[in-house]
């Protein structure tokens, strides 16, 4: 049985609430393989874009700058990313090496493990309403 949860008022307040029990729950899934939701994400966006700018990468994801750079160093520091510089000192193009696509392999089971979970829980059509109605809100904020 679930617990009752405190309806909320606020969007951002209710959006907050919900990514952070989210992403407790993905790290869960992760924590086996050293591994954060965060970090899980990256390899996933790099996977899908190929090489893109940091700052690309920053808005594809909203993400700010300090908290992009943070992980991205870690990443880096496991071998998973491949940096090279762009066209002047202050543009980073990043993209998945060798050991960054094995790892997000290994990785890809344990996420669509929770997928199927939560989809399980919410049923498809109230999956694909909240993924689309998350994907809306992100681009009615940021147009």
């Amino acid at each position: 049985m679930s617990k009752p949860v405190t309806a909320l008022t606020c969007l951002c307040a209710s959006f907050r609430r919900a990514s952070r029990v989210l992403t407790q729950h993905y790290d869960a899934s992760m924590r086996p393989l050293g591994l954060r939701a965060t970090q899980f994400t990256l390899l996933q966006a790099l996977s899908l874009t190929g090489e893109v700018s940091q700052g690309m990468l920053g808005e594809i994801l909203a993400i700010d700058s300090t908290t992009l750079t943070r992980t991205l160093a870690i990443m880096g520091r496991r071998g998973w990313i491949v940096s090279r510089s762009g066209k002047d000192r202050r543009e980073r193009w990043l993209s998945l090496s060798q050991a960054g696509r094995a790892e997000f392999r290994r990785a890809r089971p344990h996420w669509e493990k929770v997928q199927q979970e939560l989809r399980a829980r919410l049923g498809n059509k109230r999956w694909n309403d909240l993924l689309n109605s998350t994907n809306q809100l992100t681009s009615a904020v940021t147009s």
